[in-house]
């Protein structure tokens, strides 16, 4: 035996990165870039292994830390070094993100108004690689009673039926709905088909009492917000 071989072997060098990228969370979290942020999330899944260059691969190939995250597993599993495990605890992250939004939603009264609402569904839907209609329905006090999927469709288009939007509402006796749904395309602005929706359940919406508070688009490259453009009600 060598007399190397009896000598102590030093760290592998990722040791000391992770330590001090550690220690620059802990002095200013919103600091790091997306790919430092992502090493962290994955220094729990990889203990003994360099992940910057993971991280790096997986921001490149997604586009952002939220589109890593809101990524399906199939598609995190293509990436090499991440396997089933991986992408589970990536997912449970991503889980646990929205529903401390959620969390945050419940206890805002003013919900039709808050940013809160926003970050949520971009959260739960600005990434998704189909297209989805939800709706938030509220009580007097703009306390949320239901966060429903009222469709899934194609990567450009959803089946929506204004009566049975408004037919739920009632059944949950909810005073006020917030429309919202996803372009996968990344690109928010509201097509013609859009402003006719969200005008029909307006005015089936306003004839039972029920106030439409905003029909919200969401897209990796922003929102739109169908009430900030006065587009409700016909003739706005």
């Amino acid at each position: 035996m060598s007399a190397d071989a009896d000598k102590p072997q030093p760290a592998p060098h990722y040791h000391g990165h992770r330590e001090r990228l550690r220690s620059r969370f802990s002095a200013n979290p919103d600091a790091l870039p997306d790919y430092e942020l992502l090493e962290l999330v994955l220094f729990r899944s990889i203990p003994r292994q360099d992940v910057k260059g993971l991280a790096k691969e997986l921001i490149a190939t997604f586009g952002s830390f939220a589109e890593v995250l809101s990524a399906p597993p199939a598609r995190l599993t293509e990436i090499k070094g991440i396997g089933e495990s991986v992408a589970t605890d990536l997912k449970i992250v991503a889980t646990a993100a929205t529903r401390l939004t959620k969390g945050a939603i419940r206890e805002r009264i003013e919900l039709g108004r808050s940013q809160t609402v926003l970050d949520y569904c971009r959260a739960k839907m600005a990434f998704a690689e189909r297209e989805e209609f939800r709706v938030l329905f509220l009580d007097r006090k703009n306390m949320l009673i239901a966060d429903e999927v009222q469709g899934v469709g194609t990567v450009d288009h959803t089946p929506v039926y204004p009566r049975e939007v408004i037919k739920r509402a009632l059944e949950l006796s909810a005073s006020a709905i917030i429309l919202v749904h996803n372009h996968p395309s990344g690109d928010p602005e509201p097509s013609q088909a859009d402003i006719r929706l969200t005008q029909q359940i307006s005015v089936i919406a306003q004839s039972l009492g029920i106030s439409v508070h905003d029909h919200l688009i969401v897209g990796r490259n922003g929102h739109v917000s169908l009430r900030a453009r006065n587009l409700l009600m016909p003739g706005g």
